[in-house]
């Protein structure tokens, strides 16, 4: 039994690399039955040309779909399009809460814009690996390769920001796709369509995806969001309410040090708490248990039948039973 990773998805074909060869494969039927999301980034076991078994990851994002990721260095334009300091966060606690380490880069350092922003930059994000980039004069690219080296990478970031000119500059083999920022909209348009693993060289591979659109923190509870602040969250422990938001409550430990907290970064936990709250309201009264489609019988992963599709079954062998008496 072969092994290696799922690089591309197109249709129903699954692009297999071994580390020296590429197979186009589809899935074993037993995984269509038990509705085996499979990503892009899946490790996963084949033979014939047949995908038999996905290896368990060791994380993923569900928008873009990808899976086993080392991580997500975050690309932003210094300016054209001008910085965004909330969208930025946006991702930053994405990759907070799939555990997956953010890098940050910031890129068109060849523009003209404020050098103080870079002081600034550094303050508000101390702790976060960042690095400054200039894709069309090559300045800060040696310091970005080494950041891909030996790992998967994820590069997010608004369009037109400069994700793909960056992969180019370290590969220009690659020659990927490329579009201008609109002068009117000062937005790009994004140029990729789907999620595809792209070996850099020997040690060094990008994910290049169709970008992470309408990112909303409409999935977690608003008193789980100041976990994907740090510079929120150290402080989280001295209020005197466990469910405390941060908002208005009394003896809220994280107001008592409001000034040691940027206000961009404040701001944007409230956004990200009010988006939560949507959440909360929408599964007050749903359950939200979920059945599995799967069960491991004798170290072997079955196809397991819905309690919908059993019941109807049992119906099916009452009326059978009945018909048979009524003949007899």
């Amino acid at each position: 039994m072969a092994k290696g990773q799922i690089y591309k998805i197109h249709s129903d074909f699954y692009y297999v690399d071994d580390g020296v060869n590429t197979y186009e494969c589809k899935i074993r039927e037993v995984l269509k039955k038990q509705h085996e999301k499979i990503l892009v980034g899946d490790f996963a076991e084949f033979e014939n040309g047949v995908i038999t078994k996905i290896i368990p990851r060791k994380n993923y994002i569900s928008r873009p779909s990808v899976a086993n990721i080392d991580q997500i260095i975050i690309v932003s334009a210094l300016k054209e399009p001008d910085l965004d300091l909330h969208q930025l966060n946006r991702y930053i606690a994405l990759a907070k809460y799939y555990k997956i380490p953010p890098v940050l880069c910031f890129n068109k350092e060849d523009l003209k814009w404020d050098r103080k922003l870079g002081e600034k930059i550094k303050k508000i994000y101390t702790g976060y690996h960042i690095v400054f980039t200039s894709a069309t004069e090559h300045k800060g690219i040696k310091s970005f390769e080494r950041l891909l080296e030996g790992k998967t990478s994820v590069l997010c970031g608004n369009s037109g920001v400069g994700k793909s000119s960056l992969v180019n500059s370290v590969n220009p083999n690659l020659n990927l796709r490329t579009q201008k920022v609109s002068e009117k909209t000062q937005r790009g348009t994004h140029t990729t369509r789907h999620c595809e693993i792209i070996k850099i060289n020997g040690k060094s591979r990008i994910v290049d995806t169709p970008g992470f659109s309408n990112i909303r923190f409409d999935f977690i509870m608003p008193a789980d969001v100041d976990l994907l602040f740090d510079d929120i969250s150290i402080y989280r422990s001295g209020c005197k309410y466990s469910d405390c938001l941060h908002i208005n409550e009394d003896n809220c430990n994280v107001l008592a040090n409001i000034d040691k907290i940027d206000s961009s970064r404040y701001e944007s936990y409230l956004a990200f708490v009010a988006e939560a709250k949507e959440y909360k309201e929408r599964v007050k009264y749903e359950g939200r248990k979920e059945e599995q489609s799967k069960k491991v019988v004798h170290n072997k992963d079955i196809a397991k039948i819905s309690d919908k599709k059993r019941e109807s079954a049992r119906n099916t062998l009452r009326q059978k039973i009945y018909k048979d008496i009524e003949d007899e």
